[in-house]
């Protein structure tokens, strides 16, 4: 992580720099079209090209870390090895909670494709009857369950 942010920083201090190439070679040919300005944009061009890179390949090391540390809370809550209490206050996930939303999910995709022409889902993924998480609430309608923690119930 640390040669992540390091590149970043590398990359970010070049564009500024070459910025700043730009600027002066503007300024010193009054406003006038120079070779130094052409070369001056090449060269900005080429580190901004190298920072949009190197800020993708960052945003992709975040990705993996995030994807990897919540599969790993998940793991953990699910065998019990989570810690009683979360450090950071954020509460822990809850697997069955997971699941269940992970169906009522799946229930409205396919709601949804029904409703956009498709005349039957795929054979791999059949509808249920009822929705899992529907199940539980007095209303039939299409929209998800209300999260507990939100007492203002779902958007519609």
């Amino acid at each position: 992580m640390d040669g992540t942010v390091d590149e970043l920083t590398s990359a970010y201090d070049e564009l500024i720099a070459a910025t700043a190439g730009v600027l002066e070679a503007r300024a010193a040919s009054g406003g006038q079209k120079t070779a130094e300005i052409d070369a001056a944009l090449v060269a900005f061009r080429e580190r901004w090209e190298t920072f949009q890179a190197v800020c993708d390949r960052a945003e992709d090391m975040v990705e993996r870390a995030r994807h990897r540390i919540g599969s790993e809370l998940l793991v953990d809550e699910a065998t019990g090895a989570a810690s009683p209490a979360p450090a950071s206050g954020v509460p822990p996930i809850n697997a069955s909670r997971l699941e269940q939303t992970s169906k009522a999910v799946r229930w409205l995709v396919l709601e949804v494709q029904r409703g956009a022409g498709s005349a039957t889902p795929s054979a791999a993924a059949p509808a249920p009857a009822t929705p899992p998480a529907a199940a539980a609430t007095p209303s039939s309608s299409s929209v998800a369950p209300s999260d507990a923690r939100f007492p203002e119930g779902p958007a519609r």
